[in-house]
Formats: structure tokens, sequence, C-alpha cells
């Protein structure tokens, strides 16, 4: 049985997840609405990819015989001054998202549960790979910066991108 706290934590992570989602959703609409479709796929895809997250702390919360908590989300930001501004705001979410798995699994360590700081270690990982990918896109963006020719090969790039769950 899981402390409350960690409870708690595991239950606001899950809902941070589908908030994540909810959020990449809300910048997918925006680039939709600038016709950059490779971008709006891009974050599209990053939508399902924060929605798997939260179905992993959903199944796991279940597997421990607790009770998964789906709360309201809160309404995302909508409005982007441009994809660089997108593409930072989202790496800000990302970095958020790692406080709150470092915050979890030091309350998985507190409490020596052992399973869940097992589960973590998948997310660690996860947002290495996320504050990576984000930080390399924004260098990309700052460095073509009024290039159209590469803007148009970055978001034709991005077109092509699809979800596949990383092995476990």
């Amino acid at each position: 049985m899981l402390g409350d706290k960690l409870l708690k934590g595991l239950n606001d992570q899950m809902n941070f997840e589908f908030y994540a989602a909810h959020s990449y959703l809300a910048i997918a609409a925006y680039c939709s609405a600038e016709s950059y479709d490779g971008f709006a796929n891009f974050f599209l895809v990053q939508a399902e990819e924060e929605r798997f997250h939260a179905m992993k702390f959903y199944d796991f919360i279940n597997a421990l015989g607790e009770r998964a908590t789906i709360r309201e989300l809160a309404e995302p930001n909508n409005e982007f001054n441009s994809i660089l501004d997108a593409f930072e705001k989202a790496l800000l979410q990302e970095k958020d998202v790692t406080k709150k798995i470092y915050h979890l699994s030091d309350l998985a360590l507190d409490d020596r549960e052992h399973a869940t700081i097992n589960f973590l270690k998948w997310f660690i990982e996860e947002q290495v790979e996320e504050e990576d990918m984000f930080d390399s896109i924004i260098h990309k963006l700052k460095r073509i910066d009024d290039d159209s020719n590469a803007f148009f090969m970055l978001d034709e790039e991005f077109s092509k991108r699809s979800f596949t769950p990383k092995a476990e």
C-alpha cells in the first residue's frame, strides 16, 4: 500500500501528464492556424505521447491496488508569438515535468517504495530525452532564423513524425 503523499503525487503526475497533452494540443492548434502542418503534427504526436505517459501512471496506480483520480484540466496557454516561442514554452513545460518526476522519486525513496522507484526510472530517462529534443529543436530554429527554405524543410521533416511507444 502506498503512503498518502506518494499516492497523491502519482495522481498529481498522472493529471499533469494529461495536462501536458492538452497543452501540446493547444500548440498544435496554433501551428495549424498558421499553416505549419508539420509542426502541428509534431505537437499532435507529442500530445499522444503525453497521454501514453498519463496512462502509464494510471495503470501503475491501479496495479498497486490504489485508485487513480482524474481531475479537471486547467486551460492551457493558447497564445504564441512564433514557432520558436511555442517550442521554448514546451521546453519549460518539460523541465517542469522533470522537477515533478524528481520530487516523486524523492517521495518514493523516502517511503522505500521500490516498485515506484523502479517505475519512475523509465520517466527519468524519458525526461532527459525530451529536454534534449526540445533544446535541439530550439537551437535549430534559432540557427535558421529567417531562412524560409530551412524552416519549411524542418516543417516537412516533422510532418513524418509518428508515435511509437518506447520499449520498457
